[in-house]
């Protein structure tokens, strides 16, 4: 079973050859995170990383839910509003958490069975890989600004500004190394978040509906979005409030049973524990 990652190729050439010619990845480190976390689990509850032959693809971190077909297994995924309803065609997935409950909505209305199962499964890293929490020890940047993909060109001369397609581990060590994160990017509030660093989050190209997913999914309402980087400086710096948030509940929600040798419903050990 993979596990799916939405990392395409791109290039600048006209749209009549673009699928002629194969350019790089976009390599967005958000979008690396899915198989880097299910990795994770594999190796902390020794569930080997071959998954067994049935069908379908095990789809996680982002907003990727139109990729999803008949028999896909979702876990923590959400919504991409940008996206036409009418691209989103399965009929029956196996949801085990979504993002948040406007995800939760968008599937219920169509039909699916979800559990009331949120969160973002990049609040898992810190457990997954206690690197992170002690490079976070040493703080090495009084600020990080994560700008979300579309929104580079528009922030990169920011002295502070970290490019989302730098590598997935220099994005995650810049950030867990920083005191203050400022991002569009989603995950570089998450990442932030999970590692109790205050976050703020700055308006970009998205459109609001999966930070709100994100925020609802744990608890809370979305801040207002700060207009610049300026105004964000401004704003009094808060540690992130989880508290309403059930890690243990997605992390069981993984499906173990995916694996070879490993028993429906099996009960993984809680988070924090390893």
């Amino acid at each position: 079973m993979e596990t799916f990652a939405w990392n395409p190729r791109h290039n600048r050439l006209p749209r009549p050859f673009r699928d002629r010619f194969i350019g790089p990845r976009t390599n967005n480190f958000g979008d690396l995170l899915g198989p880097l976390i299910v990795q994770g689990i594999c190796d902390r509850e020794d569930l080997g990383w071959h998954a067994p032959t049935r069908p379908g693809r095990l789809i996680t971190v982002g907003s990727v839910m139109h990729v999803a077909s008949d028999a896909d297994v979702i876990w923590g995924s959400g919504v991409n509003p940008a996206v036409r309803a009418a691209r989103h065609r399965f009929t029956a997935l196996d949801v085990r958490a979504v993002r948040g409950p406007r995800t939760h909505a968008f599937l219920a209305d169509r039909g699916q069975d979800v559990p009331a199962v949120y969160g973002d499964p990049a609040l898992l890293l810190p457990d997954l890989f206690p690197v992170l929490a002690r490079w976070s020890v040493t703080k090495t940047h009084a600020l990080t600004v994560v700008p979300n993909l579309h929104d580079w060109d528009r922030l990169k001369g920011h002295p502070r500004a970290v490019s989302p397609r730098s590598g997935l581990w220099h994005v995650l060590r810049t950030i867990a190394q920083s005191e203050r994160v400022i991002a569009s990017s989603l995950h570089g509030v998450v990442v932030a978040e999970a590692l109790g660093i205050q976050a703020t989050l700055l308006g970009g190209h998205e459109k609001p509906f999966k930070y709100q997913d994100y925020y609802e999914g744990t608890g809370r309402p979305m801040p207002t979005l700060a207009a610049t980087i300026d105004e964000a400086l401004r704003r009094p710096a808060e540690t992130p409030d989880l508290s309403g948030w059930n890690g243990d509940a997605l992390y069981r929600a993984f499906p173990t049973d995916l694996w070879d040798g490993a028993a429906s419903g099996r009960s993984l050990a809680p988070i924090g524990t390893a």
